[in-house]
């Protein structure tokens, strides 16, 4: 099947880049020429395991290929848009600019029977004043969500827990939906559930799911806090909630909280849009949760600070990541650099490495120290902050060898992801959050 990818980001290069590996034939476009010629010589603009190979493939076979002319998106049966939808300036609300921009210029290339297939995140309502401008074109609107979670982007598109479309029941729609189920046949026949709902219900699942997802986290996140003023492990008391088959331990870690580019925005989004619709309390706790994920980076700093005696104008601390979560270069929101960030506005000569996003951070902060090397980082560090749980730290680093290159043997677990006995036993101060 023929297909055009509108919008090369970290979604649409992915979705075209997986699309065309399973015998599609997709191009994907965007207006960012330099976007456009960066994916066309094979190389991925950002960090995402497999996408590279998935380009070099695709490429080579002929099946894949990049434009930042929207004319060549016309012949495609199937049109997948896939723009960005950050915060509105000053605002919580979805900026819808860029879905409205690339779905208008899209119009006079579309065929009756085409299908334009959304995957864009966006407010509930988004189809519905779309599907007006389609009148006279013959073509049919779909939602149809993602769910990628960065670092496992590839994997998420070709083997999918879900596959969601909202349709209008009527007969195009029906048509539309038979499109997309071909569309993700292999998936489908691996065993995939397909669920066909609504246009509305499909653009509340994915701000439903982020939203349902930030509260589990926040909650735990809460937890360490009530656990921290009374003595208690927030480890230990996710471990024993997980058993509990209603709640499960996934998502259960307590720490410095979530960050990137979706998760923050989509659930402030959700509750504004909740206020246009007049139901604005139903979602009123998305504030708290909001405002515990941003407290628990506070937390962190000021374990550093305690830790190190309330003396940190001076003190070498070595950070350990940059990328809002491991697998990624993606910094946007980082909660493990707003913590480098602060410390550094104490006074505190701050030293950043990661596997992967030393570039975006040293061009967003160039304010604070880098190194590429985790053991240069680590050399004679006062203080130690594990802010991304990258294997490089949580798994290969050992207390031995860390505390062979550091100054002081104070380590601040911002994720809980180490063996907090085997470093207090190899001589070091452990702090967790939420740990006794």
């Amino acid at each position: 099947m023929r297909m055009s990818v509108i919008g090369c980001g970290y979604l649409g290069a992915v979705h075209a880049a997986a699309m065309a590996s399973i015998g599609h034939d997709v191009i994907g476009i965007d207006v960012d020429a330099e976007k456009i010629a960066t994916l066309a010589s094979g190389t991925a603009p950002f960090f995402e395991p497999q996408l590279s190979e998935l380009l070099v493939d695709g490429l080579a076979s002929g099946r894949l290929s990049f434009s930042s002319r929207m004319a060549d998106a016309a012949g495609a049966h199937v049109h997948f848009l896939a723009v960005g939808t950050p915060q509105v300036p000053g605002g919580h609300a979805a900026d819808l600019r860029y879905v409205d921009q690339a779905f208008d210029a899209l119009l006079p290339h579309l065929r009756a029977g085409d299908v334009i297939a959304g995957k864009s995140t966006v407010p509930v309502g988004t189809a519905a004043r779309l599907t007006t401008r389609l009148v006279g074109t013959g073509a049919t609107l779909v939602w149809n969500p993602e769910f990628l979670r960065e670092g496992w982007a590839v994997h998420d598109t070709l083997t999918p827990d879900r596959l969601v479309v909202g349709a209008e029941a009527d007969a195009a729609g029906e048509q539309a939906v038979t499109v997309l189920r071909e569309a993700y046949g292999a998936a489908v026949e691996s065993g995939t559930p397909f669920l066909v709902t609504d246009l509305a219900t499909a653009e509340l699942v994915k701000g439903a799911a982020n939203a349902f997802l930030a509260t589990k986290i926040s909650f735990i996140n809460a937890m360490a806090e009530i656990a921290e003023a009374a003595g208690a492990d927030v480890a230990l008391l996710a471990d024993a909630l997980g058993h509990d088959t209603r709640i499960g331990r996934r998502y259960l870690g307590a720490g410095i909280g979530f960050g990137g580019g979706c998760l923050p925005k989509d659930i402030r989004a959700f509750a504004a849009r909740a206020e246009e619709l007049g139901r604005g309390e139903a979602v009123g706790f998305l504030r708290e949760v909001d405002a515990i994920n941003l407290r628990r980076r506070d937390r962190a700093v000021q374990i550093v600070v305690d830790a190190l005696g309330g003396l940190v104008f001076g003190r070498r601390i070595a950070v350990l990541g940059a990328a809002f979560k491991p697998f990624s270069d993606d910094i946007r929101d980082s909660p493990a650099l707003d913590v480098a960030v602060r410390l550094r506005g104490l006074g505190a000569d701050v030293v950043v490495t990661d596997p992967a996003a030393i570039d975006n951070a040293a061009a967003a902060h160039p304010q604070l120290g880098y190194a590429r090397d985790r053991d240069d980082a680590l050399r004679e560090a006062d203080a130690v902050v594990i802010v991304t749980e990258w294997d490089e730290y949580r798994r290969d680093l050992s207390p031995e060898r860390a505390g062979g290159l550091v100054r002081g043997r104070i380590i601040v677990d911002g994720r809980n992801c180490l063996d907090a006995a085997a470093w207090r036993a190899a001589g070091w101060q452990y702090h967790g959050m939420g740990r006794r």
